[in-house]
């Protein structure tokens, strides 16, 4: 059969979606170039603010990421991953306007801990406020039933500062404190009963130290990428 070609809806943020390449690259079972799968990218930085049209009534990011599947789909990309949980609040209404099929994030995330980790019950959710006032990503895990557990308000605070950190080339904040204010939030949702944490944002996924917890981290972006190779026909390599 066939590889299929990657299509990469992107730069929500840019440091994302290469963060989102250099995993896919990284894990693809490939010994030459020639090897690796096509991949097209368009990273649009100039996309909507995901958070603010879902939590304050900002402009719709959906027209934009319409273009951006669009110029895929003419590039010849079979299939569409979106490496930002935040976008996918909006789907449906993307689905309804692309030709292309989406490889879920969240559905790829869920699929994956209920079948490699199915004793866990509550999993904590590291995510933008507009992913959690959304709600899209705890239905699924409740579907799939698993109990959500969120930061409560001055704990997403901190998160959301550390996401919009990262974005910020100019931060004066070191990646190391960003880190460690992310890595103290995941620290409490595991107080409260956490069994799991899920880096459930493409910018925590860059800063959250999996090794400094004492329970699984579910990395979004790593977990998107070995689904986005298998789907390609590629292999997946640790």
């Amino acid at each position: 059969m066939p590889e299929k070609v990657i299509g990469v809806l992107g730069g929500m943020g840019p440091e994302a979606t290469a963060n989102f390449y250099k995993e896919l690259v990284a894990h693809t079972l490939a010994r030459k170039d020639q090897e690796h799968l096509r991949v097209f990218i368009d990273s649009n930085p100039k996309i909507p603010d995901r958070t603010l049209a879902i939590s304050q009534g900002g402009e719709s990011p959906v027209p934009a990421m319409v273009v951006s599947a669009s110029v895929l789909e003419r590039a010849g990309a079979d299939f569409i991953v979106i490496p930002c949980v935040s976008a996918h609040f909006f789907v449906e209404d993307l689905e309804r306007n692309i030709k292309l099929p989406l490889l879920s994030i969240v559905r790829v995330v869920v699929d994956h801990i209920t079948a490699h980790h199915p004793g866990i019950k509550k999993i904590g959710l590291l995510a933008t406020s507009g992913t959690i006032q959304g709600s899209f990503f705890q239905k699924q895990l409740s579907r799939a039933g698993l109990e959500t557990l969120t930061p409560a308000g001055d704990d997403q605070r901190l998160v959301m500062s550390a996401i919009y950190d990262v974005k910020d080339t100019q931060c004066r904040r070191t990646r190391e404190e960003i880190s460690g204010d992310v890595c103290t939030v995941a620290h409490r949702l595991v107080a409260r009963g956490a069994q799991g944490i899920i880096a459930a944002c493409t910018e925590v996924s860059l800063v959250l130290e999996s090794g400094k917890l004492p329970v699984p981290a579910f990395d979004s972006v790593l977990i998107l990428a070995k689904a986005a190779i298998e789907a390609a026909g590629g292999k997946f390599v640790p």
